[in-house]
């Protein structure tokens, strides 16, 4: 599958996200919309982690153990 990027102005961005789905072989449509709720999903994973390291059922790698992993 290949991925393409489009830079469009917001007024016509709405109209090209439905041009794109009515395409039947568009599979998938990302935006820059969905960016905040994905950064605030990751945010309340990491404090779960937080939560389960201070009730001691996380263990955490050292940051010199992960960079020496990589």
């Amino acid at each position: 599958m290949k991925r393409v990027t489009i830079y469009t102005t917001d007024e016509n961005f709405s109209h090209f996200i439905e041009l794109a789905k009515n395409l039947e072989y568009v599979k998938k449509i990302e935006t820059d919309e969905n960016s905040d709720e994905i950064i605030l999903a990751n945010i309340e994973a990491g404090l779960k982690e937080i939560a389960l390291y201070k009730k001691g059922k996380l263990k955490l790698t050292s940051a010199k153990d992960f960079l020496n992993e990589i």
